[in-house]
């Protein structure tokens, strides 16, 4: 049994998060925009970032975002905006969209640094419909009125409960 305040932890089986991959990737065919670079966002973004540059053959880059070094990542985000000035498309893939902080800050990196927004979009495998905003590809969507399970992806299933319950409660809002 669950306490009232832990979340539920449901993880995701390995066949449904290549289902879900496999879903974005046909979603990107069917879009008249073409990514030219996939942007696994470290960490939870770097294994689907990985199976969707496989499966579609876009070249993948990454950038950290979740240890939260200050610093870290300005440098590859300046980089990625100046891609876009030049036309280059990219695409940012993440593992799920909860409150939308990250996905927030990466396209506001992006425009901080000249880039171009038209030459950014992002996917996720989860995206929460109650964010604060929206992914442009996703494989599935969840409302967080009613969904307050704490997904566990595959690359996840190692670390023990206890860390994952402290994880889902670090950015309160994301089950909110």
């Amino acid at each position: 049994m669950t306490a009232p305040d832990q979340p539920v932890l449901t993880y995701i089986a390995y066949d449904r998060f290549v289902a879900d991959v496999e879903a974005i990737a046909v979603r990107l065919e069917a879009d008249a925009w073409k990514p030219d670079f996939i942007v696994g966002v470290g960490r939870g973004g770097l294994v689907p970032g990985t199976f969707l540059s496989h499966r579609t053959g876009i070249p993948m880059l990454s950038v950290d975002y979740s240890a939260k070094v200050e610093g870290f990542s300005d440098d590859l985000l300046v980089k990625l905006a100046a891609m876009t000035v030049a036309g280059q498309r990219i695409l940012f893939v993440d593992d799920i969209n909860d409150s939308g902080a990250t996905l927030i800050y990466l396209r506001d990196a992006i425009l901080r640094h000249g880039g171009v927004d038209a030459n950014q979009k992002v996917a996720v495998l989860i995206n929460n419909l109650r964010s604060r905003t929206t992914a442009d590809h996703c494989s599935r969507s969840i409302d967080r009125a009613v969904d307050k399970d704490w997904y566990v992806f595959p690359w996840e299933s190692v670390a023990p409960d206890a860390t994952l319950v402290a994880e889902s409660q670090e950015v309160p809002e994301r089950l909110a």
